[in-house]
Parts: structure tokens; C-alpha cells; sequence
């Protein structure tokens, strides 16, 4: 009864020996371990507008103004500064361009 109840036991321990080294199909010994799936993202709740706050001034800036506009006030900036007509045309075509 006892050597029964040793070769019972030996061959449970076998068992549990080889049953851990059963691998997935496609799987090696030497592959590296699967790793940790990323933690979900965090999902952050907007902020919602009270009733009661204090709205917010709007800044608007000034329109601009229209290209025509512009390009003649840059002509007459180089007729002022003593420029040749070739050299406002090529001022006048960078300085409309920057303008506000």
C-alpha cells in the first residue's frame, strides 16, 4: 500500500512537472515574456460653464484694410523716401503684402 501510495505521488509530481512546460503552438522556450497590455487612457471630464460667472471681454482686432488701400500707402511711402518707379513697384509689392 505505501509504495503504491509513493509512485502515486511521483507520478502526480511527474505530471505537474511536464504539464508546466506545455507550450502555446508557436510559442519557443526562448521567446521573450508577453508584455503588459498599457493602462487604459484616462478620460477627463470637461469643466462645464456656470450661469453665474463673469463672462470674458472679446478682443477683436481692427479689420483690415483693403489691398488697394495698402499698396497706395506703401507708393506714396517710397515717392516719400525718393525711390525710382522700378523701386516702388518692388517696394510697394513686399510692403502690401506685410502690411496691416
Amino acid at each position: 500500500m505505501k509504495r503504491s501510495l509513493i509512485a502515486a505521488g511521483i507520478l502526480l509530481w511527474a505530471m505537474g512537472a511536464a504539464s508546466a512546460q506545455i507550450l502555446a503552438p508557436g510559442r519557443s522556450t526562448w521567446d521573450p515574456p508577453v508584455p503588459q497590455p498599457p493602462p487604459p487612457p484616462r478620460i477627463e471630464v470637461p469643466a462645464i460653464p456656470r450661469m453665474d460667472a463673469p463672462t470674458q471681454p472679446s478682443l477683436r482686432s481692427r479689420p483690415r484694410s483693403s489691398f488697394g488701400d495698402r499698396v497706395s500707402r506703401c507708393l506714396d511711402e517710397a515717392a516719400a523716401a525718393g525711390l525710382n518707379q522700378a523701386e516702388r513697384a518692388a517696394y510697394s509689392r513686399s510692403c502690401a503684402n506685410h502690411r496691416d
